[in-house]
């Protein structure tokens, strides 16, 4: 191919994504919306309520949240006519950034836009709807450390895109470094530093050992949930003592999900505004610490503790690690904590500085047979 002719292909290129970009779709923007039109009804004279669909022009948007009947136009095994996908109620605030999310070619690779999905999630747009485009992954990913090793190395920097992040690599997520792009859990990229966490005392009452919770239920606690912030440290040390732990994990600034699942442990990528996806009586233990402090609303945080209260079986253990706010809030927190009449195993309140104390317990939830 010539230089002339090269000229005429990209020109041609370049035609057709104008045309693409600047024409077609605002024409079938302005289509679809003109279809929402509604009309008053002749009988009573009112508009008919816009359902969630109308609020939308993206086709895919439309598409997943529709209804689908079953195929067989019977009721299927969930016992329903139809499967209604949901999306969360505060989509509908964000709607340009949820179509610029959910504008990709079927079947096509997705945006590197995983940033625009947890901005999304963590204003209230959660859950997200489901995508059909295949999800981009690092170019030179690596196969993972086998488990004897991965619970406490470092992965390889080569299997996370580092495109949205500040840091390129594991090494410059440092705590030294002032500009690693995260605040939240400082050090716990340190490996090293990371193996003292909950096995060895400290000189602070409220830094309970895993050895001394576990031993209030020997050989009762087999699963539950780490809710906070953190890089999978307190999961890594319970499957030492064959316990699982599910841990919940959004990328504030760094990849806590990706190291958390190399390091061969369960990440779950859950924001504070959604219901936890576990059953009634379910959970042996649920560890919280570093997330939830005293910036926190009481009314959420009476919903949160009372979701934990559900998903916790009879006899199960709440372990709030290092809960801290003002020391003129405290009596308001821990009215929460108490309000469910746990049996108290431990309960600690210590200072954290002239302004501010920590708090830290071991609860356990009644039988509540009736």
């Amino acid at each position: 191919m010539n230089l002339q002719q090269m000229e005429k292909s990209n020109t041609r290129l370049e035609d057709k994504n104008y045309l693409e970009v600047e024409v077609l779709r605002p024409v079938y923007s302005a289509y679809t919306a003109l279809k929402q039109l509604r009309l008053p009804k002749i009988g009573n004279g009112t508009v008919k309520e816009e359902s969630l669909i109308d609020t939308f022009t993206t086709e895919e948007i439309r598409k997943y949240i529709a209804p689908k009947e079953n195929r067989i136009g019977k009721i299927n095994f969930y016992g329903t006519e139809k499967i209604y996908n949901t999306i969360g109620h505060a989509c509908v605030l964000m709607k340009k950034e949820l179509e610029e999310y959910m504008d990709y070619d079927i079947g096509s690779y997705c945006k590197d836009d995983w940033n625009l999905a947890q901005k999304l999630m963590v204003n209230g747009c959660d859950p997200l709807p489901r995508r059909r485009c295949l999800t981009r992954a690092s170019k030179v990913y690596q196969k993972p450390y086998p488990i004897n090793e991965s619970l406490w190395k470092l992965p390889d920097d080569r299997n996370v895109r580092w495109g949205n992040y500040q840091c390129r690599n594991f090494g410059c997520l440092s705590g030294k470094n002032p500009k690693r792009g995260y605040t939240k859990c400082i050090g716990c990229f340190e490996m090293e530093k990371e193996k003292l966490k909950w096995v060895t005392k400290t000189s602070l009452q409220v830094d309970f050992l895993i050895r001394d919770v576990l031993a209030i239920k020997p050989g009762q606690i087999r699963i539950g949930l780490d809710y906070g912030v953190g890089t999978g440290t307190f999961a890594a040390r319970m499957r030492e003592l064959n316990v699982t732990i599910v841990s919940t994990a959004l990328n504030l600034g760094a990849p806590f999900n990706e190291i958390i699942a190399l390091r061969g442990l369960i990440p779950l990528y859950a924001t504070l505004n959604q219901r936890l996806p576990f059953f009634d009586n379910t959970m042996d233990l649920i560890h919280t610490t570093g997330f939830l402090d005293g910036w926190i609303d009481l009314l959420l945080m009476d919903f949160i503790i009372f979701d934990w209260d559900r998903v916790l079986r009879p006899g199960g253990l709440l372990w709030i690690d290092r809960f801290f706010c003002n020391k003129k809030d405290m009596e308001d927190y821990t009215y929460m904590f108490q309000q469910l009449r746990y049996k108290k195993h431990k309960w600690v309140i210590a200072p954290k500085s002239q302004q501010q104390v920590y708090l830290s317990a071991v609860l356990e939830k009644p039988p509540r047979a009736i």
